[in-house]
């Protein structure tokens, strides 16, 4: 368990790290916060890549695994500061809560990390194999796993923690995420004539109709493949006096394991294909949504936006070690999957690498007005950490 004074330190750090902004694209002084933290305390590479993903490493004494633990350091911004009854960026602390943007996702999750990455090494004085890497990742609010795929490569992890709040049980699993867009296609025409067009946004609501018709995917632990339409948008827009000749809509898919970018596609078109056979005025396509957006180091993350699936089997050997070492240390985790998609879906579903989650606090907290996190679920979620320290650092 952490010291009192590593508690201490554990709740500056959080609070720290609360107080800079890092709205996505905007992390730098994030960054330097966790660096100046592995600096003061001696980590044995520090590192801020291209990216501005910022790495603490510790080595153990001898040969053996590497461990990851992955805690993004950008926010979801504040949306209006005036509904907010604390600063957002002060850390604030009021009943044993420190408060702030970030805090539960996942600030303090990466604070926990990092602490007890120094415990452990303290603790056994560097008698363990392998090396201890913690990362603060960049743009996961954005892009799932974009930029861990740099530290992945840089590192090449034999297991990955990602700090997501869990409540401290333990995650074996999540839904990955697709943005899948559809177009619809038209003629423009005077509206005073609409007659002579072919009106894009009448061609999308028999799409969107058709597609709420899709049966749902199911697998029994990670529920349902679901399909929720998020945007829509015709164009020109403003459309004064004019027959949209286009419009685009976009939905976002929650992928289950083992679904890739062609089977989520591939019942779509079917169905896009078969409304344009029954009905000459649609013409529809189906893709997948680009993204692109500038790093703070000006670095240009560009992805399409598919972020698969992944499941480990509950009984998988690092799975319970892990599960054992915390009941023995006092922790009583319920083994579950998250119900949102994490940078884990670069490291175990596109990698395939041992992947676990754990973090404090309420899932439900995250992009929260007053989101706030428990100081008892901090300390408890570093000393999980350093549980899991002990099971897979052997």
């Amino acid at each position: 368990m952490l010291e009192e004074k590593r508690e201490q330190e554990l709740i500056q750090l959080c609070q720290n790290l609360v107080k800079e902004k890092s709205y996505s694209g905007e992390e730098e002084g994030v960054a330097q916060v966790l660096k100046s933290y592995f600096e003061d305390n001696d980590f044995d590479e520090i590192k801020i890549d291209s990216c501005g993903n910022v790495i603490g490493v510790i080595n153990g004494k001898y040969d053996g695994p590497t461990l990851v633990f992955d805690g993004h350091i950008d926010t979801v911004p504040v949306q209006d500061i005036s509904k907010w009854s604390v600063n957002p960026f002060g850390g604030e602390i009021k009943d044993n809560r420190i408060y702030g943007r970030g805090t539960s996702d996942m600030k303090g999750g990466l604070a926990a990390m990092a602490v007890a990455s120094v415990a452990f090494r303290e603790k056994y004085n560097r008698d363990f194999p392998g090396k201890i890497v913690v990362a603060g990742i960049v743009h996961e609010e954005l892009f799932e796993g974009i930029a861990s795929k740099y530290v992945c490569d840089a590192y090449n992890p034999d297991y990955v923690v990602i700090g997501e709040s869990s409540e401290l049980n333990l995650k074996i699993g999540q839904r990955g995420r697709a943005e899948i867009v559809i177009e619809t296609f038209g003629t423009p025409s005077h509206s005073a004539h609409p007659e002579r067009g072919n009106n894009a946004v009448y061609s999308m609501c028999k799409v969107i109709e058709a597609i709420n018709k899709l049966s749902v995917v199911k697998q029994p632990k990670l529920k349902e493949g679901i399909m929720v339409l998020t945007d829509i948008k015709s164009d020109p827009y403003p459309g004064s006096s004019v027959v949209p000749a286009h419009c685009r809509a976009t939905f976002d898919r929650r992928t289950l394991v083992g679904e890739t970018k062609e089977s989520v596609l591939e019942p779509i078109i079917n169905c896009l294909n078969e409304l344009e056979k029954n009905d000459p005025a649609i013409i529809a396509k189906a893709s997948y949504a680009e993204g692109s957006n500038l790093c703070y180091t000006k670095k240009e993350l560009s992805a399409q936006k598919f972020f698969p699936a992944w499941l480990f089997d509950e009984n998988e050997e690092f799975v319970q070690s892990c599960l054992s070492q915390l009941n023995k240390d006092g922790f009583s985790p319920e083994v579950t999957v998250y119900d949102f998609c994490t940078n884990g879906s670069w490291y175990a579903g596109e990698k395939g690498i041992k992947t676990i989650g754990l973090g404090p606090s309420k899932e439900n907290l995250a992009h929260t007005i007053d989101e706030y996190i428990f100081i008892d679920q901090l300390i408890g979620a570093s000393n999980s950490y350093l549980s899991i320290l002990k099971a897979l650092m052997k």
